[in-house]
């Protein structure tokens, strides 16, 4: 599981490793919140060559994943767990070093907790879209899809179904079935790259969006689909509900529901001041 997390007003790139149940995070972000380095790359670069010649083993602790970078695209980054995190930190002088172990230290504690209660990862993504500078009536809106997404897809692992690529073929059937653009054809119609797609709904998409995967759930349990070829089908019809509900919407306002609007550009914002 991939995600950004604030600190202060940077964001730092995150993995959370299901099998090994750690956190894993991009060390370039992290060396650029703690120097305000121009040119964080270059003092990793550096920084790491001095560790090496130092004998630490620290560089062979690191970990490439492929994150987003700010040209749209996924590029290997190097990627350190907390614990050796905590050790970079110790050989990078900063005044924010301190507040930043501690920062760290939450990070971990909050992840135990959400998996104790899952509840409670509802409340950080309130937070975290406050902080985003989203609006609190969009924002209550997104955290009920989140809910609503996650029935259909508990729904779905309870049918056998498989994460991953079956997921998205069906999510890609209902967004098709619902707004009449499939998910790639909506992003770029919202101008987006990797970014996610339901972050960049308006509240009116949302909703619909919401009861085509709500529709979907119920009709699964009602029809009972035995293979993935029959759950397509309910996908479609999932959809299809969601569709006549735009078709109306639209037959009494005059106005396209699915529009080009995304978080950038249009989306209500009860701050302008927060630093992407």
């Amino acid at each position: 599981m991939k995600d950004l997390k604030v600190f202060e007003t940077q964001e730092v790139r995150t993995h959370w490793d299901q099998e090994d149940e750690r956190w894993y995070f991009s060390v370039v972000d992290v060396v650029a919140v703690l120097t305000d380095s121009s040119v964080p790359k270059r003092y990793w670069s550096d920084l790491k060559k001095k560790l090496t010649n130092e004998g630490s083993q620290l560089y062979d602790n690191i970990v490439q994943l492929k994150f987003e970078s700010s040209d749209g695209k996924r590029y290997k980054t190097d990627c350190l767990n907390t614990e050796n995190l905590f050790r970079l930190i110790q050989s990078i002088p900063s005044p924010k070093a301190e507040p930043f172990k501690l920062w760290l230290a939450q990070i971990a504690s909050e992840r135990l907790d959400e998996m104790q209660d899952p509840e409670l990862s509802i409340d950080r993504a309130l937070e975290q879209y406050l902080k985003l500078g989203y609006s609190e009536n969009w924002i209550n809106q997104r955290l009920k899809s989140i809910e609503i997404r996650k029935e259909l897809t508990d729904e779905w692992k309870n049918r056998g179904l498989k994460e991953g690529k079956q997921f998205a073929i069906l999510t890609n059937i209902i967004t098709k079935a619902w707004s009449e653009k499939t998910t790639k054809e909506y992003k770029i119609l919202k101008g987006l790259k990797k970014e996610n797609l339901r972050d960049n709904m308006t509240n009116t998409e949302l909703i619909l969006n919401m009861l085509a995967d709500a529709s979907t759930k119920d009709i699964s349990q009602a029809v009972d689909p035995e293979t993935f070829e029959e759950s397509k089908e309910v996908a479609k019809q999932g959809g299809d509900v969601a569709s006549v509900a735009r078709k109306s919407l639209e037959a009494k306002t005059g106005k396209k529901v699915v529009s080009e609007l995304n978080s950038k550009s249009a989306l209500p914002k009860h701050t302008k001041n927060f630093k992407k």
